[in-house]
């Protein structure tokens, strides 16, 4: 498993080259190599002599929880590999990096036309794959699956149905308070002393240069090769601090947990992340839990008004703490509120369930796409950059992983709700810039358990519960109580 690890990695490797540091006539050869990769790695892992192994192992009665665990994860992976041929894997690996560069052509030329065809071969492929996989009443489900194990149609239509009118009637009783002017936002922020604050402040939170970097890309993201080496990338608008500032504290929540995975299960489950929704969870606890919280800016204001002075230095922490939580529909789901964000998590879920389903076609999108934002957050989108062509996930291929993005917020609320009572004045430590005791917390409770526990297993462990909405909206409403007098 350590040698198929190794090959992933590498494969890995080049992957994020090709989205951070590739020059532009390497895409084709780039392509090719990714692909070959990716058809030997699946070939190792779908040898016969790996199933007898584990066939053997399963049979063992001398294994302890851990090992067992390991190979009881390693043969479902083993079982869904095996469904697919080589031919299969490499076919859809080429075609990912043709939508890849396209994806990236057509939003430098804003026209989901120079898009569409690659896309759309794409989704075909991702409709084979639901085929070959199998599934229990919608073909949505397969890919599901593959982000979050035991996630269904039906559990995700029941959740966004009862969660939705909660928060569009928060949303409303905002809508008719005065709005918070968050105009010293919008200012000129030079790229340089964005990147160098921004460096600073994910140091502060203890990612480990000596384990990993930081670097520019289209799309905010993380990689990790094994828990020494963790790259994440950010963006940088110079009209817009937000846009960086909660990228690089996002993408260092996913990093501190692969950081914490435990090294000596490497190319094992035990040594991978529980699953995409408790990913997700790290990215946004860090990221809004604590990174939009009062307590956290009591420390970190005086510093940012130091490498932003004349930006900031009429603003008081309060305008600041109400301009960064303001809420307001808007066309970017990565700089969405934290109410308003899941709207745009659910107009992504309903399209990739209908283009599975061959309810709407490719073509649709950005039609489809449109609509939905004015009929659910009234907003008319200006063009398709700022539309469908905003995220990089459907030219990775990554349909089915949208949903994971919500329950991960879901399941921060209720991980930082019981790390508050469970870490000796932690309100206090954040408030002083320290935020180790919750990191270790963190890597306690979370990391090192690696994907020992299904997510709501692992969430029952930690918290006591399943999962549970509640804890969400129960933050959202203390939250924005407040801070618009409601």
């Amino acid at each position: 498993m350590r040698f198929i690890a190794d090959v992933k990695n590498a494969n890995a490797i080049l992957q994020w080259d090709q989205e951070t540091y590739l020059p532009p006539k390497g895409a084709q050869f780039r392509g090719q190599q990714i692909s070959t990769l990716s058809e030997i790695s699946h070939r190792l892992f779908s040898e016969d002599e790996l199933g007898i192994i584990l066939k053997d192992l399963l049979q063992k009665n001398d294994l302890s929880a851990e090992q067992k665990r390991n190979v009881e994860r390693t043969n479902e992976d083993y079982l869904k590999n095996k469904k697919y041929t080589s031919g299969f894997v490499r076919k859809l690996s080429e075609q990912i990096n043709k939508a890849f560069h396209s994806w990236i052509e057509s939003r430098k030329q804003n026209s989901f036309s120079v898009y569409e065809k690659d896309l759309d071969g794409l989704i075909q492929l991702k409709r084979q794959e639901a085929e070959m996989l199998g599934y229990h009443k919608h073909p949505y489900n397969a890919l599901l699956d593959e982000f979050e194990k035991g996630a269904t149609v039906e559990l995700l239509d029941k959740t966004f149905t009862n969660l939705l009118p909660t928060l569009k009637n928060l949303l409303d009783k905002i809508s008719s308070k005065p709005q918070i002017d968050d105009s010293f936002l919008k200012q000129n922020f030079p790229k340089q002393q964005q990147w160098e604050w921004g460096m600073e402040l994910i140091k502060n939170l203890n990612f480990d240069f000596q384990a990993g970097r930081q670097d520019i890309s289209e799309h905010p993201f993380s990689v990790s090769f094994n828990p020494h080496d963790v790259r994440i990338t950010t963006r940088i608008d110079e009209d817009d601090f937000g846009n960086m500032t909660w990228s690089c504290i996002h993408e260092t929540g996913h990093a501190l947990y692969e950081q914490g995975l435990p090294e000596e299960e490497y190319g094992l489950p035990l040594g991978e992340a529980c699953s995409y929704s408790i990913h997700e969870s790290q990215s946004r606890l860090w990221e809004n839990n604590v990174g939009r919280s009062k307590n956290f800016w009591e420390h970190y204001y005086p510093i940012l008004q130091k490498h932003f002075p004349s930006q900031f230095q009429n603003i008081s922490l309060e305008a600041f703490y109400k301009g960064i939580n303001k809420v307001e529909p808007s066309f970017i789901r990565t700089e969405a509120d934290e109410l308003t964000y899941h709207f745009h998590v659910y107009i992504r879920y309903e399209l990739e369930k209908k283009l599975l389903d061959k309810t709407i076609s490719t073509h649709d999108i950005p039609a489809f796409w449109n609509e939905h934002y004015k009929n659910l957050l009234g907003v008319n989108v200006p063009n398709e950059k700022k539309g469908c062509l905003q995220d990089v996930h459907w030219s990775h291929g990554s349909f089915g992983y949208f949903p994971t993005y919500s329950l991960g917020s879901f399941y921060a609320a209720q991980f930082f709700e019981t790390a508050k009572k469970q870490i000796l004045n932690l309100d206090k430590e954040i408030k002083l810039g320290n935020t180790i005791s919750l990191l270790n917390w963190l890597r306690q409770n979370i990391h090192q358990r690696g994907k020992f526990y299904t997510s709501e297993q692992l969430c029952k462990e930690v918290t006591g519960s399943t999962l549970d909405v509640n804890y969400f909206t129960n933050y959202l409403l203390h939250k924005y109580t407040s801070i618009y007098n409601l």
